[in-house]
């Protein structure tokens, strides 16, 4: 079994550490990978080809996890190339998903649910191939959702309306009780009603959404796009305060 990465950020990177044995080979490239992929690809004892071309033309099953703006260029670009499972990971719309359709065979909607780094992440999966997919329970937790490709992508943005729409709101809290000193005060009054180890995440939530605030605007604006005809009012404000930040 062969397995190829195209991107290889934290949940490539996790997923990457979690599914390596002796039954399965896995691939990627540094072609056309920043610097901070390419950093980590090295850190790893991954299996490393001239290009991503190779990657797809040799994966049994072909893990993408880039950006949304990019997941439709690589499946143009990559997808005729894979004649194996083509796995997107990416935090993309509905449409954004049947696009990627258009480009490839056997594709399977994907997403890493909960903490990618936690011990026991959950890969929700859906597509006609998705149960070809479910073997990788001796590795990581598969839940498969429907035999439709879409369905987790629906999944994902509905938990992205929830998760970037509350983050932000600790963001924008933090910072005013930041400007009065009473940061510490602030998460002691709600860890009160939210529980003892409300701080820790919160601050490690904060902490992820600035670090990465241009990729979850991106998700958001994808979130605002496909639900065109819901009432966003809390989306758009987080969309609008993420793209304030510089990263």
């Amino acid at each position: 079994m062969i397995i190829g990465f195209i991107g290889f950020g934290k949940v490539s990177g996790t997923l990457f550490n979690l599914i390596k044995s002796e039954n399965i080979t896995c691939l990627t490239s540094l072609e056309e990978r920043s610097d901070k992929t390419i950093e980590n690809i090295q850190n790893s004892d991954i299996e490393v080809l001239d290009s991503i071309k190779e990657v797809a033309v040799k994966s049994d099953i072909l893990i993408v996890a880039t950006s949304p703006k990019s997941a439709v260029k690589i499946a143009e670009e990559y997808g005729k190339y894979c004649r194996g499972i083509y796995l997107d990971l990416n935090n993309i719309s509905p449409d954004t998903t049947f696009e990627i359709n258009k480009h490839v065979d056997n594709l399977v909607d994907g997403a890493i649910i909960g903490k990618i780094d936690s011990k026991n992440p959950i890969l929700y999966i859906s597509g006609e191939k998705a149960d070809d997919l479910l073997f990788l329970n001796e590795y990581v937790n598969i839940k498969k959702i429907s035999d439709n490709v879409g369905d987790v992508a629906i999944l994902k943005m509905l938990r992205s309306i929830y998760t970037k729409s509350v983050s932000t709101l600790l963001i924008e809290s933090s910072e005013i009780a930041h400007k009065y000193s009473l940061e510490e005060e602030f998460f002691d009054i709600l860890s009160l009603t939210e529980g003892d180890d409300f701080k820790e995440k919160s601050l490690s939530r904060i902490n992820n959404t600035l670090n990465n605030s241009k990729r979850k605007s991106e998700e958001l604006e994808e979130i605002i796009n496909y639900f065109e005809d819901s009432d966003l009012t809390m989306v758009k404000a987080a969309h609008k305060k993420l793209s304030r930040y510089p990263l």
